[in-house]
């Protein structure tokens, strides 16, 4: 080997044992210092947080206060003295800003009052403010006949749906279906509020905004005392349920729905599970709207809700497939349909475990 390439390999030993003991211990030390750091901060997690962002923001402000001349000086009009002078004719085909009346683009989050302008109609607000015509009409207990008038107030919801007010024992569910809309939908529009962000809990008499929901038809109740089923004297209950009413299962037993749904458009007769006595035939019972209570003397009552006509009173007695009154839609209801419930001393069962 030429004595150059020797004494080349020498000094390039020689000068790598020189350096690898203090790189090995600068390294060995950075690490160790690293790992008590990063050991600290794990477990003060979260308690940096604060400081790291305030000095982070003091930064962010300082850098901002020193650069401002500097871009301000780059801008358009930031040195007064460069600006045009202004001309002294103003020309009529010049638009004027500020005479344009727009619409704002930021979402809104509750009820708007609008005045009603000449040439509005219902269709024109609606497609100005993205809602439906159906929404407007819905709020303002309009019909699609309704004529506005300048200088009118109605009320505009921020997106299409229905504006609904929270009764006692109405939950997200059943407000959900009863204007048939999405109970997620309910919970995700940012501007409605929970007593309970958890459970979705309501308060009553808050107002909900219900995004796509739609406001169920208004349907006169019918004369109660059209029909009559007679007396049936002594009974006796068989231990058995037979299903009170063809028609299509819509809706199963859950938690927060403590029986089952049958629709039927026909709106056929529904009858009695089990024989049994009348405890109950109300014209008006809230949410249930028409309903009809048989007690089977078993430990076993039965509920027929929604109907639209009672053929039975309370008191009297029925066997097994008497005529009990007329499926409808009354009370908190989306369709004509029966809700069914069988009633125990312990609760409510799934009435899908005893129908037969």
């Amino acid at each position: 080997m030429p004595p150059q390439l020797t004494e080349l390999r020498e000094f390039c030993s020689l000068w790598w044992e020189f350096l690898s003991v203090p790189t090995k211990r600068w390294f060995t030390r950075f690490e160790n210092a690293k790992g008590v750091l990063a050991e600290g901060l794990y477990r003060q997690r979260g308690k940096f947080a604060r400081p790291f962002i305030h000095s982070g923001m003091l930064g962010i402000g300082a850098m901002g206060i020193m650069l401002a001349p500097i871009i301000s000086a780059e801008l358009p009009g930031g040195n007064p003295w460069q600006l045009p002078a202004p001309s002294a004719v103003l020309s009529a085909a010049t638009e004027n800003p500020a005479t344009i009346t727009s619409v704002s683009d930021k979402v809104r989050d509750k009820v708007m009052d609008y005045e009603v302008q000449d040439g509005d109609t219902i269709s024109t607000i609606a497609e100005k403010f993205g809602v439906s015509v159906e929404t407007i009409l819905w709020q303002n207990k309009l019909t699609k006949t309704s004529k506005l008038k300048s200088g009118q107030k109605i009320q505009v919801l921020p997106v299409t749906g229905v504006l609904h007010k929270v009764a006692k024992g109405e939950t997200i569910y059943s407000i959900a279906k009863k204007l048939d809309a999405e109970p997620q939908a309910i919970v995700d529009f940012p501007f409605n509020t929970f007593v309970n962000d958890e459970t979705f809990a309501l308060a009553v008499g808050q107002e909900l905004v219900i995004p796509d929901g739609t406001m169920p038809e208004e349907r006169p109740v019918t004369s109660l005392a059209r029909r009559q089923t007679p007396n049936a004297g002594a009974v006796a209950a068989s231990g058995s349920f037979a299903w009170p009413v063809q028609g299509t299962f819509t809706q199963g037993f859950s938690w927060y729905h403590k029986g089952i749904d049958i629709a039927n458009r026909a709106a056929p007769d529904i009858l009695a599970a089990d024989s049994g006595t009348i405890v109950n035939a109300s014209a008006s019972a809230g949410g249930y709207g028409i309903l009809v209570i048989i007690d089977h003397g078993n430990g076993y009552q039965t509920l027929y809700a929604h109907l639209s006509q009672l053929y039975v009173g309370v008191g009297q007695t029925v066997r097994r497939g008497d005529a009990l009154g007329k499926m409808g839609s009354t009370g908190r209801s989306t369709g004509t349909h029966l809700h069914f419930e069988i009633l125990t001393g312990g609760g409510k069962i799934n009435p899908l475990e005893a129908l037969k």
